[in-house]
């Protein structure tokens, strides 16, 4: 995180905001700047990314399943928007301390020492740790005395937009996304690629709730795809990983997606239009659409 610090000191903080009374490396000039840093990095990446994705490939079909909820994009936004800030304020005491250079990010590929392949390595390694991390982090989020406090504000929504992948209780947010933090205080590695991975994580987190629930057929039990978590958010205790299906696998909770067995959200969709079940008020442009569920379409309640 220094090099994106150093960045908005160069260009914005040092020559605009800051007097010159206040060095560059002080703490409390770093820990607001920081603040500043993350909490408008990802709102941007949030609200960028998701905006993308909800426009060019969430299937905007979704909106008329019965389990989708009445302003439901809007109030995704708006919980997001708000948890948002919370999460960032332990989130920059690690990032502090990343700065300050107690982790174990080097500037240089000479630095590390397994050199080119140490950096291929460091990502593959990124990508595993922090899948089996968030998986138990996850599942102990779904422990009866711990799911009505913190994660049950993210299983509101159904049938998920992208807009739904950041709305998370702040405690429930910042332990998924510990990991991600630790890891390189615990491992070598690169800054830049530390930065690209970062941007992936964000990439992906919105990915898995994007409506898109294609998966090259050889992937599909491999990689935690859209429809692996769509079903998390409908099935409650099944699909728990990040990236991969390992830990499902290893722990009991991998369930074949319902929308890969011709029993997913389309295929209700298709068959209550087929019925004449859903009226004239279930894909009102807006997004406002249903407010529960129809009587007969149900999904595990928590």
């Amino acid at each position: 995180m220094d090099l994106v610090l150093n960045v908005a000191d160069y260009y914005f903080f040092t020559p605009y905001v800051y007097p010159a009374s206040w060095p560059e490396d002080g703490a409390l000039r770093q820990i607001i700047s920081l603040l500043v840093v993350t909490n408008l990095g990802a709102a941007v990446l949030y609200l960028g990314l998701g905006a993308i994705s909800y426009y060019f490939i969430f299937d905007h079909n979704l909106m008329k399943h019965p389990h989708f909820l009445e302003n439901q994009v809007w109030r995704e936004i708006k919980y997001a928007m708000t948890s948002l800030p919370w999460i960032s304020i332990p989130t920059v005491a690690l990032f502090f301390a990343e700065v300050r250079g107690y982790s174990k990010l080097y500037d240089n590929v000479a630095d590390s020492p397994l050199g080119w392949p140490g950096l291929f390595l460091s990502m593959i390694s990124f990508l595993f740790f922090t899948d089996m991390c968030i998986y138990w982090i996850h599942r102990f989020l779904h422990h009866k005395l711990i799911y009505k406090l913190f994660h049950k504000p993210h299983h509101i929504w159904k049938i998920p937009t992208p807009f739904a992948s950041h709305a998370f209780h702040p405690v429930d947010g910042f332990l998924q996304g510990m990991p991600y933090h630790i890891y390189p205080f615990l491992f070598p590695l690169h800054k830049v690629l530390y930065l690209a991975l970062y941007v992936f994580v964000n990439i992906w987190t919105i990915s898995i709730h994007d409506g898109d629930y294609r998966v090259p057929g050889a992937l599909t039990t491999v990689i935690n795809g859209s429809a692996h978590h769509t079903d998390h958010h409908l099935f409650f205790d099944y699909n728990y990983g990040q990236y991969f299906t390992l830990w499902d696998r290893l722990g009991g909770s991998y369930r074949h997606p319902s929308a890969l067995m011709g029993k997913g959200p389309h295929d209700l969709i298709r068959k209550l239009q087929a019925e004449g079940k859903l009226g004239n008020d279930e894909a009102k442009p807006n997004g406002q659409v249903n407010g529960r569920a129809q009587r007969g379409v149900t999904c595990k309640e928590e």
